[in-house]
């Protein structure tokens, strides 16, 4: 289904002012040589918020989409993020440049240390490194990913920035109720990876049939909700019928029954590892 026209993607505007498109597009296990035509796809659809990350393996690949298409770069919104074996201070900064290289650009609108890794204890020190990227207006804001309430507050204590998201995995089957409430307490944005649970809530009844009764796949049902409750999201697809469907979700809206027929759905179903076991 794709739309008849580019919908206008909402913004979310985050603890420093800075705007995020609330939906993106998410490149997690495109291959390099790939990204770019997927990419391309997206930004021809209408999406101007694309995710990367160090360890995807395909900055290189973004940074040629960005670059083709000819888009002004304040209209585009960039993120990567800082992979576990370059945390510490300097590490980090050497990882960024890394980053920024590939990408071809001169700064990044998002950049994210991508999991706490508690057990080697040098989150704080790649938030130092995060907080000079900002100071030196490399990074448009920064944030993290993957951070549980614990390690959210010993990070702040003592910063001088807090983060500005908190990218997790986040869908119908894991709704970090408890994470999100911390987040709207503290002024960072909910951001929601592995959106659409990579495919296993969509054969769910309760989703059918608000697909159904909606004239919608199951997938569009799926970010509606996420997009009502607040949350960024940035679904990822190398099919352009299906870039093109994820960003069709904007002519409709989920009732309030409807939105807890959702919540009912809660049942702890990770498709990733939990945050304090990823070292």
């Amino acid at each position: 289904m794709a739309p008849s026209t580019t919908p206008t993607v909402p913004t979310v505007k985050l603890n420093n002012g800075v705007e995020i498109p609330q939906l993106g597009f998410g490149v997690f296990q495109v291959p390099d040589d790939e990204t770019a035509a997927a990419v391309t796809t997206a930004l021809e659809t209408g999406y101007r918020s694309i995710d990367t990350a160090a360890i995807y393996g395909n900055e290189t690949g973004v940074g040629r989409a960005l670059a083709a298409s000819g888009l002004p770069r304040e209209e585009l919104f960039v993120t990567t993020k800082l992979w576990n074996a370059d945390q510490g201070y300097d590490a980090t900064l050497r990882a960024f440049d890394a980053g920024l290289a590939k990408l071809g650009l001169d700064y990044v609108d998002l950049y994210l240390i991508h999991w706490p890794t508690p057990a080697r204890d040098l989150y704080r020190d790649s938030w130092r490194a995060l907080e000079r990227l900002a100071e030196e207006g490399r990074i448009r804001a920064a944030g993290v990913s993957n951070f549980q309430p614990g390690h959210l507050a010993r990070l702040t204590d003592g910063a001088k920035l807090v983060p500005a998201v908190n990218q997790v995995e986040l869908h119908p089957g894991l709704q970090q109720a408890e994470l999100r409430a911390f987040h709207a307490e503290h002024g960072i944005a909910t951001e929601a990876w592995s959106p659409l649970a990579q495919g296993a809530v969509l054969d769910d009844r309760v989703i059918g049939d608000l697909a159904a009764r909606h004239g919608k796949s199951p997938a569009q049902v799926v970010l509606r909700w996420h997009l009502q409750l607040g949350n960024i999201v940035i679904p990822k697809s190398v099919t352009p019928t299906r870039i093109r469907e994820n960003l069709d979700v904007f002519d409709f809206a989920l009732t309030d029954e409807e939105m807890g027929a959702v919540a009912a759905l809660d049942r702890d179903l990770r498709t990733g590892p939990h945050p304090d076991e990823l070292n």
